[in-house]
């Protein structure tokens, strides 16, 4: 671990722009969110990482210099709340959480890594939005090579969900070797499916515990996607209880949604690629890909659910585990034992699979002799 480049993960939710950190061979130091609940699977899933309940706002160069303890980071990655320039939400002007979009890049100036990626969503390139992006961006150090801002689709990357975000990413070039816009996207990956991604998961529980919804895979074979979410974590990441179910089959996030008879019909009626005119959920295709999908708000927020895709086949929302395939989530990872919980972790969170290829991009980078330190060295 000594010899792995070091990350600082802000705005960290659940931990999928983390994940991707380390399943790229990157060493998560600290991992900072305001919101405890969501932040709560970061540190059953990331033993080693030390885990910050605070708000960044209000952290300065001293409260860093405690955290990091002298350790050099590498790079800084983070997603600041989205809703404040969402194209789907109210998009207000006062909306206090589009402040924080500038504390990433004034925390970027107090740590000095060697590389930052910030990943949003889509509508902050929008008239109105877009400005306050470039506000942000121009408050840098001088020291850094910014790339324009840079729409990805998880889809290219091999998520089987569409999912178009805005990824900004910075580098020192005495330190780093040059990044190109065209590295960010991957060529030759190919479509991976709804079917692909959960056919080998069981059918839902009835929820009759506080547990985690445990239960087996099913007896379909598994694609090499599925294969890949059964796949062992990197060491020293995963929940203990979790892994230890995993070497016998089971997986967690399998508890039902429970519907009227009435709804479960209608969403059983529902074609494949249609949507349901009351609840407005998509019914998924086995062939297609999955919708972007939301995460709802929080208590502050007045707590609402976000609409969730159907199942292809039953008369019934997606489970957590679905959902959980269908954003790139390997099946050690645990989320909460509240559905809606669960839910908005997924939703707020970083494909891990995107994360993964823009981290590994990176760490090549890194690993690359560079022709500039060696001139100035």
């Amino acid at each position: 671990m000594a010899n792995k480049y070091k990350i600082v993960d802000l705005f960290s939710g659940c931990g999928g722009f983390g994940l991707g950190a380390k399943q790229a061979g990157f060493d998560v130091v600290a991992a900072v969110d305001i919101d405890k609940t969501l932040q709560s699977s970061y540190q059953l899933n990331f033993p080693q990482t030390r885990t910050l309940n605070g708000d960044l706002s209000i952290m300065d160069e001293d409260s860093w210099r405690i955290i990091l303890d002298h350790n050099e980071i590498d790079g800084v990655i983070g997603g600041p709340p989205c809703q404040g320039y969402s194209r789907i939400g109210k998009n207000e002007r006062d909306d206090p959480r589009r402040s924080l979009l500038m504390h990433f890049y004034r925390t970027v100036n107090i740590i000095l890594p060697k590389f930052f990626i910030m990943e949003n969503v889509e509508g902050l390139l929008d008239e109105g939005n877009v400005e306050e992006l470039n506000k942000a961006i121009e408050t840098v150090d001088k020291r850094y090579t910014v790339l324009p801002p840079t729409v990805v689709d998880a889809s290219s990357f091999g998520v089987p969900t569409k999912r178009k975000r805005v990824v900004v990413i910075g580098y020192d070039s005495t330190r780093m070797n040059q990044v190109f816009p065209n590295d960010l996207i991957p060529t030759e990956i190919p479509l991976i499916t709804v079917r692909d991604a959960i056919l080998d998961l069981p059918d839902p529980l009835r929820q009759n515990s506080e547990d985690y919804g445990w239960a087996p895979y099913n007896n379909a074979v598994p694609s090499n996607y599925a294969k890949r979410m059964r796949s062992a974590p990197p060491a020293g990441m995963g929940w203990n209880v979790a892994l230890g179910q995993l070497k016998v089959g089971n997986t967690s996030g399998h508890f039902e949604t429970v519907h009227t008879e009435a709804v479960r019909l209608r969403y059983l009626a529902t074609r494949p690629g249609a949507t349901d005119k009351i609840s407005r959920s998509k019914k998924l295709e086995w062939d297609g890909l999955c919708p972007t999908l939301r995460a709802g708000t929080g208590a502050d927020k007045g707590s609402y659910q976000a609409v969730r895709p159907l199942h292809p086949e039953q008369g019934r929302v997606i489970t957590v585990r679905e959902a959980a395939r269908l954003q790139g989530f390997p099946d050690w990872f645990c989320f909460h034992k509240t559905k809606w919980h669960s839910f908005r972790m997924i939703g707020n969170s970083v494909s891990p699979v995107v994360a993964q290829s823009l981290l590994s991009l990176v760490k090549s980078k890194l690993d690359q002799e560079n022709p500039i330190r060696q001139v100035i060295s």
